[in-house]
């Protein structure tokens, strides 16, 4: 008998989820933010790499291509 009930709770649950995205989306939010900040951090951890001479103008350079 408590299937049963569960089986109408689940389309309830992905509607509710799939509102809250729809809505996200709606607003224009962007996430990639996250993703620019840690692209920019890396490079710059990458310039000290060259800069201290860990690494070569070759592999800086393959590596920025990498990560941009």
């Amino acid at each position: 008998m408590m299937f049963f009930g569960f089986i109408f709770v689940i389309p309830i649950i992905i509607g509710i989820v799939l509102l809250v995205l729809w809505f996200i989306r709606g607003t224009g939010f962007n996430f990639d933010f996250i993703n620019k900040t840690s692209v920019t951090h890396s490079v710059e951890i990458l310039k000290e790499r060259y800069a201290k001479g860990e690494i070569t103008k070759e592999q800086y350079e393959s590596m920025k291509k990498d990560l941009t």
